[in-house]
């Protein structure tokens, strides 16, 4: 399956939509992307199988879901420029980064923003930037905070410590993950067992992702300081799972299960329970598709329905997808490896496009908005908003 090569992104900066308008079309160009803007030659449908059983393209029951049954979402804060992920502190407020300023800020539960610092070497250009951020699970003695950005030459994880005046100096921890103008993947989730997940993109050169040796193309499994994971599937390597696009989200359910969402390119999106060790098949594989060797994605959206970034697994035990070219909060029912009822359409076209979506201590979502990188801003864009969720 051929690459997909696409022009330089550009921010449209026009007059600002009322608040309920729907986001203007995505941006016409090559097949496939790394961020969700490209028209599909599909049509929409999804994968109709409760049981997670790989099938081929079958229509799907899906559509726009009821109201959400817990309340109505609520801006937390507005005003952000080009945010890209969340993260939660102990204390309750998060750190949102934004993805062209290479900046650092701190977002109260009552709407209170704060700038804690910016990351030097950052370069916004493309798709790349300050993309990803994980606060470490003991952060209240190590102050320790991870990220994930484009610099001149690369990506890379580097982490910090924060502290009332800040961010301390920078410590690059992996460096040499390929980048591109998109497939930059990006990012960071700390799992259950203690280890740092990293996300990376194929950055444009699909053969990446079946190269063991490559970082491209992969989700990464790493310690604090970058080294490989004990227990990784490949002696002395930091690769978890291969055979990704373009992933970008993480997230574990109760009992351990691990998803995450990938890209598609011309046909399907995924969502995919990722296992140590296994291939998910790019570029040899789009989809659910059944093939030797390689694992199926237990659902999947036409890439005008989708263009999956975060995802979030809620207190209801759902997976919630946030999609940016499908302007939507899907919510996917699961049980553990499979999936169990058809994908809902939430929120669909309120928004705009959606980059994130985490699991607050409350108890609720928070989901990032995305619409002053490419589309339509509306008043007051980009904002975190407030999810309440049965």
């Amino acid at each position: 399956m051929p690459s997909a090569h696409l022009p330089q992104p550009y921010r449209v900066r026009i007059g600002l939509l009322g608040f309920g308008a729907a986001l203007a079309l995505a941006l016409s160009g090559c097949s496939g992307s790394g961020d969700g803007t490209e028209p599909s030659s599909t049509p929409t449908t999804a994968s109709s199988t409760p049981t997670g059983t790989p099938t081929s393209s079958t229509p799907s029951a899906s559509s726009t879901g009821p109201a959400l049954p817990a309340g109505e979402p609520t801006d937390v804060v507005t005003g952000l420029d080009v945010p890209w992920a969340i993260a939660f502190l102990p204390d309750g407020d998060a750190l949102v980064t934004l993805r062209d300023q290479a900046e650092v800020v701190r977002v109260s539960p009552d709407g209170h923003r704060a700038t804690v610092g910016t990351v030097p070497g950052v370069d916004a250009s493309g798709e790349g930037g300050l993309l990803g951020i994980a606060v470490s699970p003991t952060f209240a003695t190590d102050s320790m905070v991870h990220l994930y950005f484009t610099a001149a030459n690369d990506n890379r994880v580097v982490r910090a410590t924060l502290g009332a005046g800040g961010f301390g100096s920078v410590t690059p921890v992996l460096t040499g993950i390929p980048k591109a103008g998109n497939h930059n993947g990006g990012r960071l989730k700390w799992g259950p067992d203690g280890f740092l997940y990293v996300a990376t993109g194929d950055a444009a050169q699909p053969e990446r992702a079946q190269d063991r040796s490559n970082l491209g193309g992969k989700i990464l499994r790493i310690t604090a300081d970058g080294s490989p994971a004990p227990g990784n599937p490949f002696a002395g390597s930091r690769v978890w799972s291969m055979g990704h696009r373009n992933v970008q989200g993480l997230a574990w359910a109760a009992d351990g299960t691990m998803y995450a969402s990938e890209f598609g390119q011309n046909t399907w999106d995924e969502l995919n329970v990722i296992e140590p060790g296994k291939n998910y098949g790019w570029p040899e594989v789009e989809g659910i598709e059944q093939r030797d060797g390689f694992v199926a994605p237990i659902a999947q959206w036409s890439t005008d329905e989708s263009s999956p970034s975060g995802i979030a697994v809620g207190g209801d035990g759902a997976v919630y997808l946030a999609a940016l070219r499908g302007e939507s909060l899907w919510k996917v029912p699961v049980s553990g490896p499979r999936r169990a009822g058809e994908p809902i359409r939430l929120l669909h076209s309120r928004y705009g496009r959606i980059r994130d979506v985490v699991s607050a201590p409350d108890g609720t979502l928070w989901m990032l908005s995305n619409n002053t990188f490419r589309g339509d801003p509306r008043q007051g864009d980009d904002r975190v908003v407030r999810v309440p969720i049965g």
